[in-house]
């Protein structure tokens, strides 16, 4: 997609959570590229800021910076106050890594409950905040940085893998909402990315850091890319492949199409 066409579908501001570094600081730059104004949110100030300085300096764009912690009951709420009225056409969500590192029983519920706030109350509040001036334009999208955790139960990882699957079913589900109204969703599924965050915990637990770790420049280019073409991209196979899961994206969408179909004939009878 053209830059012109890009910033007329997504313009004229970009809304990233979990931007300061990795991935989210990689999808910055490259809207930055494209020409959209940001609003980047992330807990720590420190580095959003320094990406911010950066952004201006190198494109010419508008950045503004929260530090939002996503895990409080307030947190939509304070995206929509970041956001303070500007015309938002694209939200990417990104944050949400498992810093617990715990099986189920070994840590306090509360670390827990934490966790689904950030990912799941706070994912599903948010969509539905930004979604529906979209829906009002007709243009736009959304996009839900996913985990191959969601494809399984996985011992260690548990709530965090529960949440990237409520993610990813959600996404599909809006992307057949959304789509007779213009706007794009995409639940981009990645597998072990090269980010300070990962790094910091294999090394904390002891863990040599693993080659062929995925590129955050790469991955963020993309998602970008795939957007218009949802509700799944996962990464590392084409959109026919099936790796992580037992079905391809494409089967994914085919399904999804399949059951949006019938539930309109329904809604008809």
């Amino acid at each position: 997609m053209e830059q012109q066409e890009f910033a007329a579908r997504y313009g004229p501001w970009a809304l990233i959570a979990g931007a300061s570094e990795g991935t989210g600081a990689s999808f910055a730059r490259q809207l930055a590229e494209k020409g959209l104004n940001l609003i980047l949110v992330a807990r720590r100030e420190g580095p959003l800021d320094g990406l911010a300085q950066e952004l201006r300096a190198a494109h010419g764009i508008e950045c503004v910076t929260a530090s939002i912690d996503l895990s409080v009951e307030e947190a939509t709420q304070q995206l929509l106050a970041a956001a303070d009225g500007r015309e938002v056409g694209l939200l990417i969500l990104n944050a949400g890594a498992d810093t617990n590192g715990s099986l189920f029983l070994d840590t306090e519920v509360a670390n827990w409950d934490a966790l689904i706030m950030r990912n799941v109350l706070t994912v599903t509040r948010a969509l539905h905040a930004f979604a529906e001036p979209m829906r009002e334009r007709g243009r736009g999208g959304l996009m839900v940085v996913g985990s191959g955790a969601c494809y399984g139960g996985l011992p260690g990882i548990n709530v965090y893998a529960a949440t990237k699957a409520f993610d990813l079913v959600l996404s599909e589900a809006l992307w057949a909402e959304l789509e007779p109204h213009g706007v794009d969703v995409l639940s981009f599924v990645l597998g072990r990315t090269d980010t300070p965050a990962h790094r910091e915990l294999m090394e904390a637990r002891g863990i040599a850091i693993p080659d062929g770790l995925a590129d955050p420049d790469e991955v963020a280019r993309l998602g970008l890319e795939r957007l218009p073409f949802g509700p799944v991209c996962n990464w590392g196979e084409a959109d026919d492949e099936a790796k992580m899961s037992a079905s391809s994206a494409a089967d994914r969408r085919e399904r999804i199409r399949r059951i949006a179909a019938i539930s309109a004939a329904y809604a008809k009878a």
